[in-house]
């Protein structure tokens, strides 16, 4: 529960400070350890910024340059001299990738049509692996920094991942997929120049598997496998052709080698947290390190979290405490906070902490199913978070994450602390498809969507209203982004006697349409491999689509899209607002529906007045539609 007496009341206050709040994103280490890169806006925008581990300090590089949404990672060139980082159109996610340098001068380095991505830096200075899809589908270019040159060095059907170049450039691993099975991945070692791929015999066809990072000599690939259902972590030596495998009780995502090549960091899930391990290989002991439970990341995309041989650099954060960026010590199990958190007016006792439980659910709520009726699936155990918001009676709002290979967590959420503070509770449900359980828990969506993982998250909030009698069951609204989105969009339509009122932000509602539009590995990754093609599966598209039950819509929805979205096009929204009024609903601020497009805006973005725009429009139509006080207050 938080306290109200810890921070501004007035909303419009409450609004300005909490969006407001500095924020540090995509920390990653210079390559001798002495300076971190990040982006962070204390400024007011988005801009990149360079801390001196020893002095404490900061300077400020950019003016502008860097996007104002902190969404893509940034990385050091091989000097030290340089930070390379991705620019596109106000979120349009087509990338090219820059440089800047300690001066304040900016260039374009990669520029190619699609979406450019980053994926390692050559220790030789003179090489870029990026992934692109300028030809469609994401593969690996190699980019050489003196000549300007571009190549592609890999051409698959399926997406490539996770390229990573040996110390010495001569090879390259990655992960893609070429076999008949869909939900299969491998990694795959070839020459530089993508000659030669080796398929490494890593794990069952049908399962998972990506590299991580390259051991200091060339020699071993840090790997990740999920054939035994968990992710598990492992060393395969490419010597020997064999692999040592550590854990297997926790689901875990392996990070990095340390320097002296004998130990590596990976990030182990537990119930809603994340904890950084520490593997020897020799012995294969497991060192769970001394923070506090919460979330730690290592900037596991592009970030180094090497300071030296005995420190790492993280950011830990929890529901009630803000990211922080620390510098932890192995030998002494301290840390050192390098950029503190921020909390401007309020204390963490402002925030509501997350409370963690489980529910059993068959994925069948008891509430009528208005779209499509289900018969009770499997009864699995399913994770769920509930902040107290201290109003009561409280309204809730239920909260489905995207992805929806995603997972909420006991993490600072600017949004969800937003909505406390504006006295709505908030329940986030890691229902069936959600990371963080195992491969086959992620399968009980493919084919599905729209079915028992969407019963998982009414049957959290039936439960809540059940056994919280200080929430409201007359003010129940439900709200998500991206896939969340496309949950908030089809609990309305398939549970409408559940909720008073509705959010879609940045939401799916067309399948076949979202087919069509969204990037190609966005295309064959998500869509294809959950819900298989819309020739294949037509029925199954339509059916499962929003916009097919349009009519069963009986709370007011407010639709929020960004008009540069590229991975869910604002088609989506359009379409469904077209559909609303060709069945007779009325938009308008008392009507059945309220729309608003977002320009400058892709698919969501940190920019603090970005951020703004959207609390401000949550909050007026929240307040409007649903209100923090009861009526049965009032009487």
């Amino acid at each position: 529960m938080s306290d109200p007496d810890s921070g501004p009341t007035d909303p419009e206050a409450v609004l300005e400070e909490l969006a407001g709040l500095p924020t540090l994103a995509h920390p990653t280490a210079s390559p001798d350890g002495s300076e971190v890169a990040c982006y962070y806006d204390v400024s007011g925008r988005n801009e990149l910024h360079v801390l001196d581990v020893e002095a404490g300090t900061h300077e400020q590089w950019s003016d502008g340059d860097v996007p104002r949404n902190a969404r893509w990672h940034v990385e050091w060139d091989a000097d030290g001299e340089r930070v390379f980082f991705h620019l596109d159109d106000d979120g349009n996610e087509q990338n090219d990738v820059y440089a800047i340098d300690r001066d304040g001068s900016v260039e374009a380095v990669v520029e190619m049509d699609g979406q450019v991505v980053l994926q390692d830096v050559g220790e030789d200075g003179e090489t870029l692996l990026v992934g692109s899809t300028r030809d469609g589908q994401m593969n690996l270019y190699s980019h050489n920094l003196a000549s300007g040159e571009t190549s592609k060095i890999t051409d698959y059907d399926r997406a490539v991942h996770t390229g990573l170049l040996s110390p010495d450039g001569s090879q390259l691993a990655y992960a893609t997929n070429e076999t008949d099975d869909f939900d299969n991945m491998d990694v795959y070692v070839s020459d530089a120049d993508g000659s030669d791929p080796e398929t490494l015999e890593i794990g069952v066809t049908g399962a998972e598997a990506a590299p991580a990072d390259w051991g200091p000599n060339g020699d071993r690939l840090l790997v990740m496998d999920n054939s035994s259902d968990l992710s598990r972590c492992g060393v395969y030596d490419l010597r020997t052709d064999a692999v040592t495998w550590f854990g297997g009780e926790y689901e875990e995502e392996p990070q990095a080698f340390l320097p002296d090549g004998k130990r590596f960091l990976v990030v182990r899930r537990r119930e809603a947290t994340k904890l950084p391990v520490v593997y020897d290989i020799e012995t294969g002991d497991a060192r769970e390190l001394d923070l506090p439970a919460g979330v730690a990341s290592f900037g596991r995309m592009g970030g180094d979290p090497i300071l030296g041989e005995d420190r790492l650099l993280a950011l830990h954060t929890t529901p009630t405490r803000r990211p922080e960026l620390l510098a932890y010590d192995l030998t002494t199990d301290e840390t050192e906070p390098l950029v503190e958190a921020e909390y401007g007016p309020f204390s963490p006792d402002a925030f509501a902490d997350a409370e963690y439980f489980t529910i059993e659910s068959d994925g069948v709520p008891e509430t009528r199913q208005a779209a499509v009726e289900h018969d009770p699936y499997d009864t699995l155990d399913i994770g769920c978070l509930l902040y107290d918001s201290g109003e009561r009676p409280s309204p809730l709002i239920v909260n489905p994450h995207g992805g929806p290979r995603a997972m909420d967590s006991k993490s600072f959420d600017l949004y969800t602390q937003f909505l406390v503070q504006r006295g709505f509770s908030v329940l986030q449900v890691n229902y069936r498809g959600s990371a963080g359980h195992g491969r086959e828990f992620i399968r009980e969506l493919y084919d599905d969507w729209g079915g028992a993982e969407q019963g998982d998250v009414a049957s959290a909030a039936e439960h809540v209203l059940s056994t919280r009698e200080w929430l409201d069951d007359e003010r129940v609204v439900v709200f998500g982004g991206s896939y969340g989105g496309y949950s908030a969009y089809w609990q309305l339509v398939q549970y409408p006697d559940l909720y008073d009122a509705g959010v879609a932000w940045i939401g799916l509602t067309d399948l076949e349409d979202q087919y069509e539009n969204t990037m190609a590995h966005y295309r064959t990754e998500l869509m294809e491999k959950n819900m298989g093609t819309p020739e294949k599966n037509p029925d199954l598209y339509e059916e499962r689509s929003p916009i097919t039950h349009v009519d069963n819509l009986d709370a007011p929805l407010f639709i929020v899209h960004g008009v540069n979205d590229r991975r869910v096009p604002v088609s989506q929204a359009r379409l469904f607002r077209d559909a609303l009024e060709d069945a007779g609903y009325t938009e308008g601020p008392d009507g059945a529906f309220e729309y608003r497009e977002l320009g400058e805006e892709g698919h969501a973005s940190s920019d603090i007045e970005q951020k703004k725009r959207l609390f401000r429009l949550l909050d007026d139509f929240l307040g409007r539609r649903v209100g923090t006080e009861s009526v049965a207050a009032d009487d």
